[in-house]
This record gives C-alpha cells, sequence and structure tokens, in this order.
C-alpha cells in the first residue's frame, strides 16, 4: 500500500532524533495500556500483527502525521474492535466526549483476569513469532543477486518503495515466514522464505547524497525478487 507512512527516502520530514538515552519508554500512563491493549486484543483474534500495521496504513494521512506513535496503535485497535463488533462506534465517541468535558472522572473499573495479565506479559517480552513451518523449496541463494518487483501493490505490503525496482545481493536466507502481503490483507498466513539483501546506499539514493561507502540492509520475502540480469562485466 502507498501511502504517507512508507516515509524512507522522503524530504522535507526532517532529521529523525534517535536519542535513546534520554527518551521515555511511555510519555504518557494512556501509553502504557494501549501498549497491553495490542496483545490483548492479537489474543482475542481481532487482528494478526501485519493486519494491525495495516489499520494503521488506513489512518487519513492528515490525522497520521499530526499523531503520535500510540495514538496510531489506538487507532488500529479501535477500527478492527468495532469492525468485529467488539466496541459500538457512537458509544465510544460518547465516552470519548464525556472524558473531555471531565478529565478527571474516574475510570470503569474491571476485575483483572490473571491469564491475561500473564500472556500481555509473556508477549511483551516475546513478542509473536512470525516463523512459520512450510515444505516450499527456496528459490534463491546466499550470494545471488536479486532485482526488487517494481509495482505497486494494493493493501498491506511490506515492500518499501524506496527498495522497488532496486537491485541488491542477498546475503541472509531466514527460512519461512508469514507472508505480510497476505496476513495484513486477512488472506491467510501463506509462508514465503525470507531473505536479507544488501543495497548499495548509493543506488538507493543516489551518488549525490548517499554515504559512498553506505549499505542498507532490508528483509525481504521471496514473491518480491528476480534475479538480476548480468552485467556487461558479468558476462564477460
Amino acid at each position: 500500500m502507498n501511502g504517507v507512512f512508507d516515509l524512507g527516502g522522503t524530504d522535507g520530514m526532517g532529521k529523525v532524533d534517535n536519542d535513546h538515552m534520554s527518551e521515555p519508554v511511555f510519555r504518557a500512563d494512556w501509553e502504557r495500556v494501549v501498549f497491553s491493549m495490542f496483545a490483548q486484543s492479537a489474543r482475542a483474534g481481532l487482528f494478526n500483527v501485519d493486519m494491525f500495521r495495516h489499520g494503521i496504513e488506513q489512518i487519513e494521512p492528515a490525522d497520521y502525521l499530526l499523531s503520535n506513535y500510540y495514538e496510531h496503535w489506538l487507532h488500529s485497535i479501535s477500527h478492527y474492535a468495532e469492525a468485529a463488533g467488539v466496541i459500538d462506534a457512537d458509544e465510544l465517541d460518547r465516552r470519548t466526549q464525556y472524558y473531555l468535558e471531565n478529565p478527571d472522572a474516574p475510570l470503569p473499573e474491571k476485575e483483572t483476569d490473571p491469564e491475561i495479565v500473564e500472556f500481555v506479559n509473556w508477549a511483551s517480552a516475546n513478542g509473536f513469532p512470525a516463523n512459520r513451518e512450510s515444505d516450499k523449496t527456496a528459490q534463491f541463494s546466499v550470494g545471488d543477486e536479486v532485482v526488487i518487483s517494481d509495482d505497486s501493490p494494493y493493501g498491506h505490503t511490506r515492500r518499501a518503495r524506496y527498495i522497488r525496482g532496486k537491485r541488491g545481493v542477498i546475503t541472509g536466507a531466514h527460512g519461512t515466514y508469514l507472508y505480510p502481503d497476505t496476513a495484513g490483507n486477512g488472506l491467510g498466513d501463506c509462508p514465503e522464505h525470507l531473505y536479507t539483501v544488501k543495497f548499495d546506499a548509493t543506488d538507493l539514493w543516489g551518488p549525490e547524497v548517499a554515504d559512498p561507502n553506505g549499505t542498507v540492509h532490508f528483509d525481504v520475502w521471496e514473491p518480491y525478487l528476480t534475479l538480476a540480469p548480468a552485467t556487461a562485466t558479468q558476462g564477460a
């Protein structure tokens, strides 16, 4: 899916400030709550990880750019909860308005389920493993030169715009993992082989701005790849 969330290589967005030493894990208490809601909602079957990402991708572009990380999470959780009939959109709007008008009002209380707490703690530490068993034979090997397909897929994909049509070298083969382009669009896990591909920075960004010695490593799934045609030097 093409949208404002695919920011790699986009001009005009400013420098990425990546100060891990001083940045807090959560900037407000509500972010802690949303963090736990992700694991609970996934456990309830509302979405898988790639469907969750696709929910974020469907935020209105202006809202996406003006909202923060956990607001994106909350949007996707609400999106799938409404779709499943778990929450009512009108009731959610009424409750939101109530707390905007009464910010000190007590929140509803519910008895804690120890099993859910245990799962959330486990998922926070372990994530959601995406490797899947498959008898498919790998079509590529470490050292192969490949080209990333350059079409513009509809729906969810993990094929970023800035690598489409680019040439790189496979540096790692990881086995079969769920395929985001089906899993994120509600079409099943459909495991595919996953590879790490190394790109020269100059091929991605151009010699005017890229570090001539820089490289970028990107994980790609097998359907994204074709073997690169031999260059004149290789064919000689």
